[in-house]
């Protein structure tokens, strides 16, 4: 079995920003795809998951980056499981240049859930082997992101429409990142370089739901942003950082 999967692509037209660099949104849509195609390679179809009443739901993430690919860069994406600890699953990630050099990283954790009863199943409820490949890219994940005390203004809000729902009728996860640049001022789009960018998935949001992006005013080299409902529900909370 395939323990660690290796992918490449080039960065296309509609994966970049107004600066023709990657958008991180375009890095999250990337590592999800790989995770895909390393589960697939497995022999598990999304199909047959489906049909056993199962999905992967994506509970926290972190990337670091040393350098952002730009248009037309080939880039290479290493994934593989570093098994379950608890109810939960870790993955991790690396990403390599055309010449091979490491220009990123990333660490994510994962829940299988019954996608009738939206409930978190053990890892051996999955009946299929995944290969465990123990080396870690040295990023520990804390679900708590935003520190205690931390003042957040509110910037704008968002309601959840069509175009970005995924097959299961949410938010799809690399969206939030989007959200989260778009609370950025000119000047932080600008100037700020961008290294790392950390989410914490609490609640799932659908299609019509509305949610205020609010976050702090850059003190530091950091900005938190979260998502909130009227009602108060946390959709998610995250962090961009120099």
């Amino acid at each position: 079995m395939i323990a660690k999967w290796t992918e490449t692509m080039t960065v296309q037209s509609d994966a970049v920003d107004y600066k023709s660099n990657i958008r991180w949104s375009s890095l999250l849509n990337i590592l999800q795809r790989a995770a895909d195609g390393h589960i697939e390679a497995l022999g598990v179809s999304r199909e047959q998951m489906v049909e056993q009443g199962m999905g992967w739901m994506l509970i926290t993430l972190e990337v670091q980056m040393t350098s952002l690919p730009r248009y037309t860069d080939t880039i290479e994406i290493a994934t593989w499981s570093r098994g379950s600890k608890g109810a939960l699953w870790h993955r991790d990630y690396r990403l390599y240049n055309a010449e091979h050099e490491e220009i990123g990283a990333a660490s994510s954790v994962w829940a299988l859930v019954d996608i009738h009863k939206r409930k978190i199943m053990r890892p051996s409820a999955f009946p299929y082997p995944v290969p465990v490949h123990e080396e870690s890219v040295g990023i520990s994940l804390d679900k708590a992101i935003i520190p205690e005390g931390s003042k957040l203004e509110d910037v704008y809000v968002h309601t959840v429409r069509y175009s970005g729902l995924d097959s299961n009728g949410h938010l799809n996860n690399a969206r939030y990142a989007d959200l989260c640049w778009d609370t950025l001022t000119e000047e932080e789009l600008e100037h700020k370089h961008v290294t790392r960018f950390k989410i914490t998935y609490h609640h799932e949001a659908r299609r019509n739901d509305e949610m205020m992006l609010r976050r702090s005013q850059g003190e530091g080299t950091e900005v938190y942003i979260q998502g909130v409902s009227p009602k108060g529900t946390n959709f998610f909370e995250a962090a961009i950082i120099e």
